[in-house]
């Protein structure tokens, strides 16, 4: 089955920007819709972008405006452009794959592979 690996975060201030990457073990993640979640310590899991497998791209009104999402050229990675960060964008960020409806994509529940996570940190 596909792995997938995050990779790019790190401790910032806020205004900076980061990159994360989220890439496949298989150049078959474009057949994927890939969304990026996020938790906070003591909060739940909050879908934070998402680009399907019909390359629309999806956002939390959180993240509007401030974060973008992509897939790269090669074929087994996808971006999280995260600019303007705020010490609330602080959280430990997931990737995850699956095919889900435009209906569902906020829902964690549909997507069947996840990476790691990887901890953003953003201080004041």
């Amino acid at each position: 089955q596909i792995q997938l690996a995050e990779s790019g975060g790190g401790v910032v201030q806020a205004g900076d920007s980061l990159r994360l990457s989220c890439t496949a073990s298989e150049n078959t993640l474009s057949t994927y819709g890939v969304a990026w979640f996020r938790q906070a310590p003591g909060k739940e899991r909050e879908f934070v972008a998402c680009v399907r497998q019909t390359s629309s791209t999806h956002y939390a009104d959180s993240v509007k405006g401030r974060f973008f999402i992509s897939r790269g050229n090669v074929r087994n990675t996808v971006f999280l452009q995260m600019d303007t960060l705020k010490p609330e964008d602080t959280a430990v960020y997931y990737c995850a794959a699956g095919r889900p409806i435009l209906s569902a994509i906020r829902d964690p529940k549909v997507y069947g592979i996840w990476g790691q996570g990887t901890q953003v940190t953003v201080s004041s």
